[in-house]
């Protein structure tokens, strides 16, 4: 072998060069290994990626041009001149959508040039504006700085409901679908139509949605009318609608505009000129100027007529077109729907002024209130307590204890003293609540008869503090005492049982048939006898109404009060209680009835016997102006119009002269005609009447069923509201109807009169004109007797009785019974006209004396002293002022 040193050195290279061979090739290898594994990553990442884009976009939502309108918008409430009177906003609704040409092309300009310069050049995405944002990113290592066009703004908010995700991955999955979205739209919709649903639906702060509601709440102005630099302040809001509020913070808000501005300069919108003055006005003094009187005239709470006209709107989308309860109150909270009414506000307001007006109410107003309070105990028990639990813890001590107080501290001394025995050391109190209500209360309808439109409503007096509370115009059922006797009894004996104003009832003591139990009437002078109807009505007399009904039957009564709208009747006698009796004459129902339908019922009485349904709302348009409801009065015929007119004779007379005087005009004499009328122990005291142009209906009493104090001063309101209302009104008379006729009648007979008898009646005449439906009687009063009295026996006279002791009366013929009444001193019965002068015949019977037969002198004596005493009988009923019945 060859050990030289240069062969060893060469062998030793040679290894090297080997070593070295090989770690470059395994470099080599290694190197393309990666290069390829690399490779390899990229194009799996690539894959899993596209998958991922693909899984992203393969959820996209649909889209379409209707996709990206705006869906929630407020609805409106208009009066019936066209007046907005109250917006109805839900959750997410309180927008008003313009079309682009309404909106300024410079309020459109400063949205472009804050939010999106090149909006009409790019194709829904901004590359620019994309890379601006990422260099951003990445120096500042968060998303926050943004680069959505219009076009992802817009989906942002319409689609994927505003963009509030809770994490990453659903941010970056919603940005990536809005991208692909908006890439989608911009080739099937046009830069106007997507510019002007992002201008109705961004939030612009306030509750506001969109510009025309910004424009409103902030400059009480429609948007076509926004100046340059007003445009620049709502411009400005989108960025943060909480932060750059004009209002809160208009300090925030003048930066951003300035922003605006200056990017609208920098792109040539506007000129240098503009520019300068819009940054010179002083829009926030106006801004804040418009605040205060917007929070001064904002009420979220609804008046007693809206909250009517909602549960109508509520009623008839549920009943005329199929919606569930929950889809109408979204529609009508949310629908952007136009409710136009009958509402007049004229009017409206005369009826709240008046119903404010304390002075018009009897001293002692007290106040009731409403408690809630729910506790947790320390073993987390919850119990619930309220003004009822309240009165009975109270009553434990004093049971003559009551939720009336004469004012709210005495009210809340009393709840204090409650809560602190409820609420103990470890109890937690989780929930409270305080409403107080003044006593007595109050409802008001008024109605115009001829077409059924309810004109002013009112459901309570005193502050409303929330909306669709109790209305008690409308929701709550009270007695109707006697204003049901018209209706319930002489209304359909008229119409139907040939019965007139002059039909004849006797007013004396009656039980109800079949029990021994007395018909009272309201009135503690006695019984008044034969009367007629129109006198039962103009005095409410109770007695004859029940005998009426009677004659009608319960059964044809129900058929009338149905015809006549009343809902709240029970006529299935099946039933325990229900309204098929004789109580119901005299308003004693099983619920009682509501205003809104007692007035409408008297309505149609005024309105010649046809019966008009009460309307509140008119028409009800959809968001884009399509009718949805459309409402008229239904009508039908429930009673001949004489009828009506005989009804209304008699009710006038109740205002001239019978129990409702107090509500007769004193400043016109403009024709009224109505009806009294008051339940047992003074719980509830009404007056319905009526115009030849309104009907109105009043009704007043405690909610806790409190007997009244006074009864009258409900009639002062209603006078006094409905003289008010018919100020410049021309007097007018009631139509009377082709068939009414006249004669002239007996009261005590309902018969022809007949001269020199009727006229000379020692009570005093009983002679009246009176109205006739068509036919007069022909029958002349055979009540009414020319009798021959012998003075010395008080008995008829026979042809053995010396003519000096005869005298010649007027009289009565009529079996009272026993009972006394006011016709008892001028009565003869059927058994006293057989029997003749016991006294010149020879036979005495001492059971028939009228008289003292001993002396003829004190006979005539007695005679003339009980004629005086009648006479001061009827002058002090005359003068006598009503109670009220």
């Amino acid at each position: 072998m060859n050990f030289s040193k240069r062969n060893t050195q060469k062998k030793q290279q040679e290894l090297r060069s080997s070593s070295i061979k090989f770690y470059s090739k395994l470099k080599f290898w290694l190197l393309r290994l990666c290069v390829v594994s690399l490779i390899g990553i990229f194009f799996i990442s690539c894959n899993t990626m596209k998958g991922l884009l693909q899984g992203i976009i393969d959820t996209c939502p649909s889209l379409d041009e209707t996709s990206i309108e705006p869906e929630n918008f407020v609805s409106t409430i208009y009066d019936n001149k066209g007046n907005e009177v109250y917006q109805l906003v839900g959750s997410d609704a309180n927008r008003i959508s313009v079309s682009l040409e309404q909106i300024p092309i410079q309020l459109q300009q400063a949205f472009i040039a804050i939010e999106d310069e090149r909006f009409y050049t790019h194709n829904g995405i901004d590359m620019k504006g994309i890379a601006r944002a990422g260099v951003l990113t990445f120096s500042s290592g968060s998303l926050g700085q943004g680069a959505s066009t219009i076009t992802q703004q817009l989906l942002k908010n319409v689609i994927f409901s505003g963009g509030n995700e809770r994490s990453m991955a659903e941010k970056i999955q919603r940005k990536v679908q809005e991208q692909y979205l908006a890439l989608k739209l911009e080739k099937s919709t046009s830069k106007n139509v997507i510019l002007e649903n992002y201008l109705n639906t961004i939030n612009l702060g306030q509750n506001t949605l969109g510009v025309q509601s910004a424009s409103l709440r902030y400059f009480d102005k429609d948007v076509s009318e926004l100046t340059l630099s007003e445009c620049a302040v709502i411009a400005g809001i989108t960025k943060n609608p909480s932060s750059l509020n004009p209002i809160s913070y208009p300090e925030n808000n003048k930066k951003r505009r300035k922003n605006v501005l200056d990017k609208m300069l920098e792109l040539s919108m506007i000129t240098q000129k503009e520019y300068g003055t819009a940054l010179a006005d002083n829009v926030y003094k106006r801004i804040q100027k418009v605040n205060k009187k917007k929070t001064k005239i904002s009420n979220t709470v609804t008046s007693y007529f809206t909250d009517a006209v909602i549960d109508s709107v509520l009623n008839d989308l549920q009943k005329e077109l199929g919606y569930s309860e929950k889809q109408a109150t979204n529609l009508l909270y949310r629908g952007g729907l136009s409710i136009y009414t009958t509402q007049d506000q004229g009017m409206q307001k005369v009826c709240d002024s008046v119903i404010s007006d304390a002075s018009l109410y009897p001293t002692g107003t007290t106040y009731s209130f409403t408690y809630r309070l729910s506790v947790i105990d320390e073993n987390n028990n919850c119990y619930n307590y309220d003004e009822n639990t309240l009165l009975n813890y109270f009553r434990t001590r004093n049971p003559s204890f009551s939720l009336l107080f004469s004012s709210k501290s005495e009210a809340k001394k009393y709840i204090k003293l409650y809560r602190n025995y409820v609420v103990k050391k470890h109890t937690k109190v989780t929930g409270e609540s305080l409403t107080f209500t003044l006593q007595p209360q109050i409802s008001f309808v008024l109605m115009d008869q001829s077409t059924g439109q309810v004109k002013a409503l009112v459901g309570g007096r005193g502050q409303k503090t929330a909306s669709r509370t109790l209305n008690r115009a409308t929701s709550t059922t009270r007695q109707p005492g006697s204003t049901f006797k018209v209706l319930s009894a002489y209304l359909p004996a008229i119409d139907s049982k040939n019965m007139s104003l002059a039909s004849v009832y006797d007013d004396v003591p009656y039980n109800y048939p079949g029990t021994n139990r007395p018909v009272k009437n309201w009135y503690s002078s006695g019984y008044r006898g034969l009367t007629t109807i129109r006198t039962a009505i103009k005095d409410s007399m109770n007695i004859i109404t029940v005998k009426t009904l009677a004659d009608v039957t319960p059964e044809k009564s129900l058929a009338y009060l149905d015809k006549l709208g009343f809902t709240t009747l029970i006529s299935d006698t099946s039933l325990p209680a229900n309204d098929v009796n004789l109580s119901t004459a005299l308003g004693g129902l099983t619920y009682g009835v509501t205003n809104f339908e007692a007035t409408a019922a008297y309505a149609a009485i005024a309105n010649n016997g046809t019966y008009q349904k009460p309307i509140l709302y008119t028409k009800v348009l959809d968001h884009d102006g399509k009718v949805l409801l459309k409402n008229k009065s239904k009508v039908k015929k429930v009673m001949k119009d004489s009828t009506a007119y005989l009804l209304t004779s008699a009710m006038q007379d109740v205002v001239n002269s019978g129990t409702g005087t107090l509500a007769h005009f004193t400043n016109s004499s403009m024709p009224l005609a109505g009806k009294t009328g008051t339940t047992s122990d003074n719980i509830d005291a009404w007056f319905i009447g009526y115009t030849p142009y309104f009907t109105a209906g009043i009704w007043t009493g405690y909610d806790n069923n409190t007997s009244l104090s006074n009864t009258s001063y409900h009639k002062i309101i209603w006078r006094t509201i409905m003289e008010r209302l018919h100020t410049n009104l021309p007097n007018k008379t009631f139509s009377k109807p082709d068939s009414i006729v006249t004669a002239t009648i007996c009261t005590k007979s309902g018969k022809l009169a007949r001269k020199g008898v009727c006229d000379c009646a020692p009570g005093g005449s009983t002679v009246k004109k009176e109205y006739f439906a068509g036919h007069i009687p022909t029958e002349y009063c055979d009540t009414h007797m020319s009798v021959n009295i012998c003075t010395t026996s008080g008995q008829v006279a026979s042809s053995s009785c010396p003519a000096s002791s005869i005298v010649t009366k007027i009289m009565l013929k009529k079996d009272e019974k026993g009972a006394t009444t006011s016709d008892s001193p001028y009565v003869i019965s059927p058994k006293e006209l057989t029997t003749v002068c016991s006294y010149h015949t020879g036979t005495h019977n001492a059971d028939l004396s009228l008289g003292d037969t001993t002396s003829p002198d004190r006979t005539k004596k007695d005679t003339k002293k009980k004629k005086n005493t009648d006479t001061k009988h009827t002058e002090k009923k005359s003068t006598q002022p009503k109670k009220g019945e």
